[in-house]
């Protein structure tokens, strides 16, 4: 599993033109998953996001957490990530995991972040997304499952 996430001072996504998720402060989650991926995972990269220390404290140093602050997720699901870009000019997505699968991942992930009490916002799995944010610092960070990286 792979997460590229972005502390954001805003976010939302559209599907068709109509704005279907939105956060305020808080990160930006585009969230990949792969062939091998199980709720391990899941619950390894849940634990990691919810507690990495990015925030700014009031002396401008990264000290808090998603937790600390109380921020929001805006949480995309992103089979790109796992695109292979080595050979050719076309990326090959084969290491992406299978939609239905991926799906049930996908949604177990923004329900085990919602269970630690965060705020979770989606786009539409599967559908053509266009992402608006205001990157924070800018600050922006890619977690991996532990047996991936």
């Amino acid at each position: 599993m792979k997460v590229v996430l972005q502390r954001t001072k805003a976010s939302s996504v559209s599907v068709e033109g109509e704005v279907i998720g939105q956060i305020d402060a808080g990160l930006t989650l585009l969230v990949g998953i792969t062939h091998e991926d199980t709720s391990e995972d899941v619950k390894y990269i849940v634990d990691k996001i919810i507690n990495l220390r990015i925030f700014e404290d009031a002396n401008g140093k990264m000290n808090h957490s998603l937790l600390d602050v109380k921020g929001q997720v805006l949480s995309i699901s992103q089979f790109t990530l796992y695109g292979d870009c080595k050979k050719g000019r076309r990326p090959n997505f084969m290491n992406a995991a299978k939609p239905d699968v991926a799906k049930e991942l996908y949604d177990e992930f923004n329900h085990e972040l919602s269970s630690k009490g965060i705020d979770v916002q989606t786009g539409e799995f599967g559908a053509m997304m266009e992402v608006s944010l205001i990157n924070d610092g800018p600050v922006t960070l890619i977690v991996e499952s532990l047996k991936k990286g």
